[in-house]
């Protein structure tokens, strides 16, 4: 078996590549919007959803190209996220994965219609027959279904109202914690079943022990974000540091102080993995993901 940080440049790489044949070209009307979707998606982050999405796959034995779409879908919509995250009636940020934010490159109307679109083809590109092969209509369904919920009012978009109503708010921490269930967890959440709907036949005991797995590292993300954004700098962030605390935003480390939260991390580390320890090798990429994501830069 490859090490973590080779098969993760790999799935990286292969990312890039599908969702480059995927999106629009940009000798293809209407140009200027293709041109701001690619910069939108292409060209930047971690994949930390895609890693989720082949390494759920890998552990249900999906084939491949079927995680591609999954995996491609889910980085288009977290894209939008993004650049809608950063317009100037939301977060206002100028920076995104260490260069100009969308509306900057472009502007403001662009960016809005760069999210609308890149929302319908993630839609578009995991309902494709092209792209399912052999998996059942009622499995397709049901990916359909779980993306829809974990992109609307009852996932990230909800969280991002919650969010933005809680400037300035004292939040407790399970309040904190309802608002990342929906803002961040839910799409890390839908990008880890994805790949498990994506084999042929679905495991429920896989589907459940991922499930568990997927609701612990969504949040333990979020923990280990909020200390990246009170530690780490704007260079290695690729975004603005510090920006949450400026904006007067409920954070974990605002809530818990900093080695609190650093504890939480490691306990929702732990509790991700418990489900997995049954599943020996099989389960080891999601194990070494869950490290990743809990580990990466403290």
């Amino acid at each position: 078996m490859t090490d973590f940080q080779s098969w993760a440049r790999a799935i990286q790489k292969q990312m890039e590549d599908v969702l480059d044949r995927t999106l629009p070209q940009t000798n293809i009307a209407p140009q200027r919007l293709h041109e701001a979707m690619r910069y939108a998606v292409l060209g930047g982050g971690k994949r930390v959803r895609a890693l989720l999405t082949h390494a759920a796959g890998e552990f249900c034995q999906a084939d491949q190209e079927k995680v591609n779409a999954a995996a491609a879908a889910v980085e288009m919509i977290h894209a939008y996220s993004l650049v809608h995250d950063d317009m100037p009636c939301m977060d206002d940020d100028d920076l995104r994965r260490g260069k100009p934010s969308c509306h900057k490159k472009f502007d403001d109307a662009t960016a809005l219609l760069v999210g609308d679109a890149l929302q319908s083809l993630a839609f578009q590109v995991i309902s494709s027959d092209t792209n399912t092969g052999d998996i059942n209509t009622k499995q397709q369904l049901a990916m359909v279904h779980l993306l829809a919920i974990a992109s609307g009012s009852r996932g990230m978009a909800g969280g991002q109202a919650i969010d933005l109503a809680s400037v300035g708010q004292s939040l407790t921490q399970t309040e904190l914690e309802h608002m990342h269930i929906h803002k961040t967890g839910a799409l890390i959440r839908a990008a880890a079943l994805l790949g498990a709907y994506s084999a042929s036949a679905v495991d429920t005991a896989r589907l459940h022990a991922i499930d568990h797995y997927a609701q612990s590292i969504g949040l333990a993300f979020q923990v280990v974000d909020d200390i990246l954004d009170a530690e780490a700098d704007t260079a290695t962030l690729g975004k603005t540091a510090g920006k949450d605390a400026y904006s007067n935003k409920p954070t974990y480390v605002t809530i818990l102080g900093l080695a609190r939260a650093k504890q939480l991390a490691q306990e929702l580390y732990d509790n991700a993995l418990e489900p997995l320890a049954s599943y020996g090798t099989e389960a080891h990429r999601l194990q070494q993901l869950a490290q990743f994501i809990t580990q990466r830069s403290f």
